[in-house]
């Protein structure tokens, strides 16, 4: 090496060829987003695609969510929940998406559904805290989600309401969709997202029904039956598989929108791989993920969309993005993206037409 006055720089010097790869790579900066008191919150997620860790991939999902309802082939779009989200203030965010269209299909944990029951019956969640004693509210009958605080007096009747619904419901086996369409009538609540789903013909699976306080009423239900000797009813979590799998075949595309993870993203992603019984072998177009799960746990909760292309459950070719951003946050901004920029305000809804388990029809109208 020559000496140089330049010293470090000649040291480091690149060749002609490499200095091309490094402006290449070194082509789009970060921005330093501003806000200010006329920003929204369409402009901020934006925005973010362009910064950096979490926010970018906030920004991304947006992308992703824009070019999906964009998309002319109308992808039916399956929407996944789990987590404490009701508990966490979320039931309107949910129930909006619902009301302008962003959603075709749901699949929730019970304990979500069963919170919209919970309030829609004028029962509420509290502020609470971390520090409670924990003893104490068990002896006042308080339970704890959290940072948030239920009744659980209330819940104990809520349970007992949804086994009261069952029992008007003529004997047999049902899906968790028909069963929760039963549910559905008995709610009067706009703010509810049962109610929504009912009014716009929403199909809603709960595949672990039973793990929930749904599944308590049901079996107060069941025991009260037996006393009886009534036959009742009973909830028939294939004939839920063969439901929803009906869907995704009659749809020319598919798409999914996780929140958290659990059950319902890996029930979803089964409804992709189920199709094959049908003869359709295709995964979903697009898929977003919000979750905290980690990745490194090799669980279903945290695992990448990009491993799902593995399994055939996302296309190869499909767009998707991930944020690893707690729901109550993210949440509320992907879904201020959707309705600020008016993403879905044209989007035609899907109807359903089912007799019993057939899915017998299925449009745009």
């Amino acid at each position: 090496m020559k000496n140089s006055s330049n010293g470090r720089f000649d040291y480091l010097n690149l060749s002609p060829g490499d200095r091309q790869i490094k402006k290449g790579i070194l082509k789009k900066g970060i921005k330093q987003i501003k806000i200010t008191p006329s920003t929204t919150i369409a402009e901020l997620v934006s925005n973010m695609a362009d910064m950096s860790i979490q926010a970018r991939n906030i920004g991304q999902c947006a992308k992703v969510l824009e070019n999906m309802y964009k998309d002319k082939k109308r992808p039916t779009v399956f929407l996944g929940l789990a987590g404490p989200l009701i508990a966490a203030g979320l039931r309107s965010v949910i129930k909006d998406l619902i009301v302008n269209k962003a959603v075709d299909v749901v699949v929730s944990t019970g304990a979500i559904i069963f919170q919209d029951v919970y309030n829609a019956l004028g029962h509420g969640h509290f502020k609470g805290s971390l520090f409670a004693d924990d003893s104490l509210l068990h002896s006042l009958r308080i339970d704890r989600i959290y940072d948030t605080y239920v009744d659980e007096e209330m819940f104990w009747r809520v349970d007992n309401f949804c086994g009261r619904v069952a029992d008007k419901m003529p004997t047999g086996n049902y899906s968790s969709r028909q069963y929760l369409e039963y549910l559905a009538d008995e709610i009067d609540d706009e703010e509810a997202i049962l109610y929504q789903c009912r009014k716009y013909g929403i199909p809603v699976f709960v595949p672990a029904l039973n793990d929930s306080s749904i599944g308590i009423g049901l079996t107060e239900h069941r025991v009260r039956c037996k006393k009886e000797g009534k036959p009742g009813i009973a909830i028939d979590s294939i004939m839920d598989n063969d439901e929803i799998v009906q869907i995704v075949v009659n749809s020319k595309s598919t798409s999914s929108i996780y929140i958290a993870g659990g059950v319902p993203k890996n029930y979803i992603n089964d409804a992709i791989v189920m199709g094959y019984i049908y003869g359709r072998e295709k995964g979903h177009d697009y898929a977003v993920q919000i979750t905290t799960a980690v990745v490194q746990d090799g669980g279903l909760s945290g695992s990448t969309l990009e491993e799902a292309k593995s399994w055939g459950k996302v296309d190869r070719k499909a767009r998707s993005a991930m944020a690893w951003v707690e729901p109550s946050v993210s949440l509320p901004l992907l879904a201020g993206y959707i309705l600020g920029r008016g993403l879905t305000k044209k989007r035609s809804r899907l109807k359903f037409k089912w007799e019993y388990d057939n899915l017998k029809e299925m449009k745009t109208g």
